[in-house]
């Protein structure tokens, strides 16, 4: 075989690739929005190929089961949300662990915005215990608590933070900021809050800021 005949032979091959890379973005796109919206029990494989637009085959073609399928889209959640929030901390230095807490409210308030399943598919499966929830703690929500609660210790023993259970803390911030992301169609409704707005979701940070992280930061000499 000659070189121009094996490069024609690899471009069907590199379009089959293409095309099934794109068929599962669409299968898991069309995943986080239904299983979000409806939680696993409430959701089938038939309502997420036609959200996708794909044969309902393909699902079990690339995911194998529901199951996989909700695995796949919600570890991608939160796959991105960790990259965003590295990126962030990176750039806060670490002498200064009160701009890093305030770093991690406002990449919190900002990815549940884009991402607003990040939240919603937690609530989901916290109505009851299952193998999910079991999953989704250790994978990701068990590793965030550890780090966040250690930092809000730290923070706690400098005066930054108020005194009290720093995991009781953790989870007051982050339902301040992921809950009422997901409630935002209702307070537009009730109290005229446009979280779809830049300006107030930085006004709900600054106020998040202010109530969680009420001390100063002691001056190094």
């Amino acid at each position: 075989m000659d070189v121009q005949t094996a490069i024609e032979s690899v471009k069907p091959e590199r379009k089959q690739q293409q095309r099934s890379v794109i068929t599962q973005q669409k299968l898991l796109d069309a995943a986080i929005e239904a299983f979000s919206e409806n939680g696993f029990k409430g959701t089938s494989t038939r309502d997420i190929a036609d959200r996708a637009g794909v044969h309902h085959p393909l699902i079990t073609y690339h995911f194998k089961n529901k199951d996989q399928l909700w695995q796949a889209a919600t570890d991608r959640i939160f796959r991105e949300f960790n990259i965003s929030l590295v990126k962030a901390m990176a750039e806060v230095p670490d002498i200064d662990p009160k701009a890093k807490a305030e770093a991690f409210v406002r990449t919190y308030l900002h990815y549940s915005r884009s991402q607003p399943a990040l939240h919603r598919i937690i609530l989901q499966e916290a109505n009851c215990e299952c193998g999910r929830m079991t999953w989704l703690v250790d994978t990701h929500l068990r590793p965030l608590f550890d780090e966040v609660h250690k930092s809000l210790s730290d923070l706690q023993e400098i005066g930054v933070a108020p005194p009290g259970s720093a995991a009781m803390l953790f989870n007051m911030i982050r339902v301040c900021a992921g809950g009422l992301i997901a409630l935002k169609l209702e307070l537009k409704q009730t109290s005229n809050i446009d979280l779809d707005c830049d300006d107030q979701i930085a006004e709900l940070g600054d106020l998040i800021i202010r109530v969680f992280f009420p001390g100063e930061q002691p001056r190094l000499d």
